[in-house]
């Protein structure tokens, strides 16, 4: 197991909250400080492979959008440029609209909505709320295609599938702000699930 993390900025944050979808984002959140974004999909479809339905992977994905909602909020209240100010605003709009849908579907489904836990975030500055705006909307892509595969029913999936590509535009518009590839590559990179398990145990609280 690698002996630090490779992404110290997505172990830096804080998810406080205890509920299943909570759990699960915070070793997700592990996995990727670990790993990287790509090994968060296939630790999150093992998450929901033997347990749980419909209603908790909503939740999951509630809990993701609660987190990033949070996260351009907070990255505004920075004192952001006019260019990433303008481009903080739209995304966390977008956000905030997944929010409101994902807590109206759990809620057809028959089940209650996650509440919103309390985030922390390291970002002090323009320069670290663009680093870790990556870093999370990549992570959230690969939750997102790590959670898809145990969806039951198909207008959920359906649902999920219109949300991810937008993250996945997200994402490809703070890499272009960042300068960086929008498109680093034409797979996720394949990891085995024990090694990925194992890298994770010492970062998860019970």
């Amino acid at each position: 197991m690698q002996s630090k993390t490779i992404v110290p900025e997505l172990a830096a944050v804080e998810i406080h909250g205890m509920d299943r979808g909570s759990f699960i984002l915070k070793g997700a959140f592990a996995v990727g400080a670990v790993y990287g974004a790509t090994a968060v999909s296939p630790f999150v479809r093992q998450a929901f492979a033997q347990a749980g339905g419909d209603v908790d992977i909503v939740n999951f994905a509630l809990t993701l959008e609660y987190l990033e909602a949070d996260f351009y909020k907070k990255g505004i209240a920075l004192g952001l440029s006019a260019e990433v100010e303008k481009l903080a605003t739209l995304l966390g709009d977008h956000e905030q609209e997944h929010v409101e849908t994902l807590a109206g579907t759990v809620e057809s489904l028959g089940g209650t909505a996650a509440t919103e836990p309390k985030f922390t975030f390291p970002i002090q500055d323009e320069a670290s709320f663009l680093e870790l705006a990556q870093i999370l909307e990549d992570t959230g892509v690969s939750a997102y295609n790590g959670a898809a595969p145990a969806i039951e029913s198909k207008e959920v999936l359906g649902a999920a599938g219109s949300i991810v590509q937008i993250e996945a535009r997200h994402a490809a518009a703070i890499r272009f702000v960042n300068k960086v590839s929008t498109t680093p590559d034409a797979f996720d990179e394949a990891l085995e699930m024990q090694a990925v398990l194992d890298a994770v145990k010492p970062f998860i609280a019970a």
